[in-house]
């Protein structure tokens, strides 16, 4: 087979921003964040946090170091947190909850209120645990993109409640989640003390997340982003393109549409591949690293997730790509 452009299906990151984006970012209001807020960064986090129905919100350069700075804050040196086997940040942050923010990571195989219940109440002698935080992700990476509903939210959330728990959400996907129920987002984060979002994935900003919550957790969590890395100065340029990025969510809806057609055509090709809720599509396979490899060769750039291939759809990818991957595919068979 001769060249072939490739077709990038690794990450939802991989979205370069367009020309509309650019401009924004280009021609942004800016100021020096650290002394005066910035007035397009304040303008994008006032925006994050009415969406999610807080009080206040910061931006951040990632995903993972939101989550970070609400862990750090929420947990005191040697408490348990509770969270989904295979969540984000149990296993792709580089055990900062541990080394960081100091907690003890438990994952739960059964993301339920009975487990939640089970694991976080209960007295314990003064050796013991004390269990502090639940951890919600939604949608959940590692499992397929698959989506927390609002009721199971809801219920999830009480339970933690029951046993003095605070919760904090990891929603870097939560767009994808609020498109693919039906539902505003806000209600999907309902009772959460802290939630997350990423604005670099699905939606297509080249960089930067929001961690929202109350107003003192927002002050607090300045604070610790400045230990962590720093002020963000003129962040205007780059919060220019989280709004700009913020009046595409509708369009997710595109790449849950595409991901169900590469699934369909994949099981047609003979592939075991369930339903995807979402934009991510997971395929079990026989030989990971031969597929994969395969795959490379015709031209189709995929990743490895949970011992499968995983495959993102996103906003660079349009249905006519999704249908050469699979005549690639169905040709090379």
């Amino acid at each position: 087979m001769g060249a072939v452009t490739p077709i990038d299906l690794r990450s939802d990151t991989v979205t370069q921003p367009d020309e509309e984006m650019r401009r924004a970012m280009a021609s942004a209001e800016v100021g020096d964040d650290v002394l005066d807020h910035d007035p397009t960064m304040a303008l994008l986090e006032e925006r994050v946090a009415a969406l999610l129905g807080v009080e206040a919100a910061l931006w951040v350069p990632s995903g993972s170091m939101g989550n970070l700075i609400a862990l750090f804050l929420h947990l005191r040196r040697g408490d348990r947190f509770l969270a989904p086997l295979g969540a984000h940040v149990l296993d792709a942050e580089l055990g900062t909850a541990a080394w960081l923010a100091g907690g003890m990571p438990h994952g739960l195989a059964v993301m339920s209120p009975e487990a939640v219940v089970a694991a976080g109440g209960g007295e314990s002698p003064y050796y013991g645990l004390n269990t502090t935080l639940l951890c919600l992700e939604n949608t959940h990476n590692a499992s397929g993109g698959t989506v927390t509903t609002a009721d199971e939210h809801a219920l999830l959330v009480s339970a933690a409640r029951s046993v003095g728990l605070a919760v904090h959400l990891d929603g870097a996907r939560l767009w994808n989640a609020s498109v693919a129920l039906g539902v505003p987002l806000e209600v999907l984060a309902a009772g959460a003390d802290t939630v997350q979002v990423c604005l670099s994935k699905g939606l297509g900003a080249p960089v930067g997340s929001v961690v929202a919550g109350s107003a003192s957790f927002v002050v607090e969590a300045r604070r610790v982003r400045k230990m962590l890395g720093g002020g963000v100065r003129q962040g205007g340029v780059l919060a220019a393109a989280g709004l700009v990025a913020l009046d595409r969510i509708s369009r997710l809806a595109d790449d849950h549409a595409n991901a169900s057609a590469l699934a369909a055509g994949l099981r047609e090709l003979g592939w075991d591949v369930p339903e995807p809720a979402t934009n991510i599509v997971l395929a079990s396979v026989p030989d990971l690293d031969k597929t994969l490899t395969a795959l490379r060769e015709v031209g189709v750039h995929a990743s490895p997730m949970s011992g499968k291939v995983r495959f993102v759809t996103h906003g660079d990818v349009g249905s006519s790509d999704i249908a050469e991957v699979l005549r690639r595919l169905r040709e090379d068979a």
